[in-house]
């Protein structure tokens, strides 16, 4: 249910990242993120494409499963690095007909590829396949506001569950022959559908307030402290930001 809720399927056994703890999983992927957007080079953000895809494969993924997933990335920066070119002003880069494509905009449009690519292999490669609820717990003890990890938390439980009662429910109205069309009665079963849905989810929701209550919820979980930073991990962050430290200065370099 975790993995499927936060990306789409399970990746696997991660042996290599599994060992760190959880926050430093977090910690890694906030600042090698940061690192990629204040790079400037985009001879640089290109060089670091492979090295990325590479160690993405090092750490349990694969090619095929990194660019399925990539490909829900793709369509809409496909439709900002056409847009960028004809709406940033500047010098012109080509000319094709009646569209001038400026340099400044098919810079800043390729800019935006390299970096929103290299920050998604990055957030895949360093939290696939951390549990949510982990993943929830280390933020709160990285010090995340709590009704933000609440939320988090709540939706890794319970957005399955809406989803499955969606799912009985367009059952029910397959088994009554519904098929959807353009027309005023599909729209209206369309609005009985949305409007049961939410009212089942709002009795869910008074359902697991009061069991809650019941439990002696008093507006926070319990923090699971189930990982230490040890040696694995202070080597990790030294590694990691030895990498970075680099990056920077050849990005200043150049």
């Amino acid at each position: 249910m975790s993995d499927a809720f936060a990306y789409g399927s399970d990746p696997g056994p991660r042996p290599l990242l599994d060992r760190l703890d959880a926050r430093m999983r977090v910690a890694a992927t906030f600042t090698v993120v940061l690192t990629i957007v204040v790079l400037r080079s985009p001879f640089l953000l290109a060089a670091l494409v492979p090295v990325a895809v590479m160690l993405a494969v090092l750490a349990g993924l694969s090619v095929r499963e990194l660019a399925r997933r990539l490909t829900h990335l793709e369509g809409f920066l496909v439709i900002l690095a056409l847009l960028l070119p004809v709406t940033v002003p500047g010098p012109n880069f080509v000319v094709l007909g009646p569209v001038a494509l400026s340099q400044p905009g098919v810079e800043r449009a390729v800019l935006v590829l390299l970096r929103v690519n290299l920050c998604a292999i990055a957030i895949f490669t360093l939290l696939a396949g951390l549990e949510p609820v982990r993943f929830g717990h280390a933020l709160a003890r990285l010090g995340m506001p709590a009704k933000l990890v609440h939320l988090l938390l709540f939706a890794a439980r319970y957005v399955v569950l809406i989803r499955a009662e969606a799912g009985r429910l367009h059952d029910a109205m397959r088994a009554r022959a519904f098929r959807g069309k353009t027309s005023r009665h599909t729209l209206r079963t369309l609005g009985h559908f949305t409007g049961q849905l939410m009212v089942r989810a709002f009795e869910r929701a008074e359902r697991i307030d009061e069991a809650m209550r019941c439990r002696g919820f008093v507006g926070r979980f319990v923090l699971v402290a189930d990982g230490r930073i040890g040696g694995t991990d202070i080597f990790f962050a030294a590694l990691t930001g030895l990498g970075l430290a680099l990056l920077i200065t050849m990005d200043r370099l150049t």
